[in-house]
């Protein structure tokens, strides 16, 4: 597998300028939290995916952290004329289960779709919270403040487990 499970600090650099971009348009307006919604979609499928340890959802929160390194390094080094190569602790959620990997992929089905049926501005926002969140996914803090995820997403998945096999109906 090619990537990288840490963030650096180019990457954070990148990652916080999205967030940026996706929020001050909120911010300046009338602040209607529908303006936030794409955004919220797209997190909300990262952070779905990062609790998933390998498979594609691995793969490319992998990925994803590799290139916003490679990209924020460079984007930061011009700017600034320093290294931004320095890492952020890493983390990772864990503590998923198969049922908790069925809601996963569902959520993450849900926010494709979404983004399908979106039209160009909101598919933006999209991908800037997937790519938020998948950078943001990498480092300690924000793996941490989310070790309650893989828990909630394995009871999503236990109770439509549950649902299916009829041990949940009335």
């Amino acid at each position: 597998m090619t990537g990288t499970t840490t963030a650096s600090l180019g990457g954070l650099l990148l990652a916080v300028l999205v967030l940026y971009a996706n929020l001050r348009p909120w911010w300046a307006g009338n602040r209607e939290m529908k303006l936030l919604l794409p955004f919220g979609k797209g997190l909300a499928g990262a952070l779905a995916a990062a609790a998933c340890p390998g498979g594609f959802f691995g793969w490319a929160r992998q990925r994803t952290g590799a290139v916003a390194n490679t990209a924020g390094e460079t984007a930061g080094r011009s700017a600034t004329g320093t290294a931004q190569t320095e890492t952020v602790s890493s983390g990772q959620m864990v503590g998923l289960v198969a049922t908790g990997a069925l809601a996963a992929a569902l959520v993450v089905f849900a926010v494709s779709l979404a983004w399908k049926a979106a039209g160009k501005k909101d598919r933006r926002r999209i991908i800037g919270g997937a790519f938020v969140g998948t950078v943001a996914t990498l480092t300690a803090g924000i793996a941490g403040a989310l070790d309650w995820l893989p828990g909630t997403l394995n009871g999503i998945g236990d109770a439509i487990k549950s649902l299916v096999e009829g041990t949940a109906v009335l």
